[in-house]
């Protein structure tokens, strides 16, 4: 019976030694953290970008094989009453600091992001630092997104990353053998539609975990009041403070998605791929040296949560509250501004709509096909009718401010219903280019 127990017990440790392994002999790991976003208002993505650059750093990813992109124009904002510093939690230490700056500005693009993911050196060889993942069949590698998102579309600042371009890039990778695994975590609206469904199911060793199914929003957290933003996301914060505290050679990937999926309550935080891989340390990916080094105390962020297209609304708000009197008046403009827009969006959506059940004759009642479209949430299949309605939408209709204004982008899902129930494309289009004015944006 003893020597059962004992055998037992050596097998356990044998299987736990195969994941608690670095890379393979010589196997590196490789890290691209984006912030898609520019702007004081989305401050958090930024400093959750850099937030995981010093988890990555202290546990001894060295900075050629970390590869940073963010617009910077966060921690030397005049609006920053700490100027050089991030911070991505209340009273948190500085999070910028050593940070690479290998693309910003203008060079943070979905073109920069996949030339750099899939090591095109000659690619981005005018862009930034001009460092990209050149990993090889033996590396391990990371890949962290922060920024907005809609149904198939990662944002940047001034253009969108399709579903259909991020898994193209991900499969020729794994046909070139660029990976021995790969893991994405992804911070952003339905986040989930970059995988579900569309990740081949004959991708082995990718793996994926996200702040949100394909349907939902994601959260912002820790409202400051000195900086008068929001300082992080909730799935963001959740995995990045696991991972200052856990010893990360013993604590696997698997374990790390469930603390996370248990700990971000507002949205439904999913995986992807392939599945074992949740066997592997998360020191696999983020880094190998000894354990967490924070026992300090941080508030529950789902205390003060908010959906992502309501982070305007809700810095304004809080504004309003610590204003004076006289400061009072010129706040509330700044919100019945932003409600207009609110507004405007949802009505050039609903007109859009409108028009197409008309010209298309699909019920000889067009609002009970309108509200059929308006309230379903069908999953994103028919790529090429969505994406060819958005690029419309998005150049006919440019006071919407696509991709980055969060309003509309909640409001594409209309568009994905759509193409879902057979309306063809070419009709929809047509309804953008007869919606008058599109309904001005303020």
């Amino acid at each position: 019976m003893k020597l059962i127990i004992v055998c037992s017990l050596l097998s356990a440790v044998i299987a736990t030694r195969a994941f608690l392994k670095p890379p393979e002999a010589g196997g590196k790991r490789w890290a691209l953290l984006v912030a898609g976003s520019k702007t004081w208002s989305n401050y958090r993505h930024q400093a959750d970008i850099c937030h995981a650059y010093q988890i990555l750093s202290r546990n001894g990813i060295p900075d050629e094989r970390i590869v940073v992109m963010m617009y910077d124009d966060i921690a030397h904002n005049r609006k920053n009453p700490t100027p050089g510093i991030i911070i991505n939690r209340p009273n948190g230490p500085d999070v910028y600091k050593n940070v690479p700056k290998d693309y910003t500005g203008s060079s943070v693009t979905p073109d920069t992001f996949l030339k750099v993911l899939q090591g095109d050196a000659n690619g981005v060889k005018d862009r930034g630092s001009g460092k990209v993942i050149s990993s090889g069949p033996n590396d391990h590698v990371f890949v962290y997104f922060a920024d907005h998102g809609a149904p198939g579309i990662l944002a940047f600042p001034h253009h969108e990353l399709g579903v259909d371009e991020l898994n193209n890039a991900i499969v020729s990778m794994h046909a070139k053998s660029q990976y021995k695994e790969m893991v994405f975590y992804v911070e952003a609206c339905e986040s989930g539609s970059m995988f579900d469904k569309h990740l081949p199911t004959d991708i082995k060793n990718f793996y994926a975990t996200t702040a949100a199914n394909p349907h939902e929003s994601s959260l912002a957290c820790y409202y400051d009041k000195e900086r008068g933003t929001y300082l992080g996301d909730v799935y963001s914060v959740n995995w990045m403070e696991d991972s200052d505290k856990e010893n990360l050679k013993v604590e696997t990937l698997q374990k790390q998605f469930e603390i996370v999926r248990n700990e971000t309550t507002k949205s439904h935080v999913m995986e992807y791929g392939t599945m074992s891989l949740g066997n592997m340390t998360v020191a696999a990916f983020q880094g190998n040296n000894g354990s967490g080094n924070s026992n300090s105390w941080t508030q529950n962020p789902n205390i003060d949560a908010v959906p992502s297209q309501d982070v305007k609304f809700h810095i304004l708000k809080n504004r309003y509250l610590r204003a004076t009197e006289s400061e009072k008046q010129a706040i509330m403009a700044d919100i019945n501004e932003l409600m207009r827009t609110k507004m405007a969006v949802e009505l050039t959506v609903h007109d859009i709509v409108h028009k197409t059940a008309k010209i298309i004759n699909y019920s000889e009642d067009p609002k009970s096909t309108m509200n059929e479209i308006i309230n379903s949430r069908l999953p994103l299949i028919k790529l090429d009718c969505y994406f060819g309605i958005y690029q419309h939408l998005k150049s006919e209709c440019s006071t919407l401010g696509l991709p980055q204004n969060d309003y509309a982008l909640r409001n594409l899902y209309a568009f994905v219903n759509m193409c879902e129930m057979g309306f063809p494309a070419a009709i929809v289009m047509s309804a953008i280019s007869h919606t008058e004015s599109c309904h001005v944006v303020y």
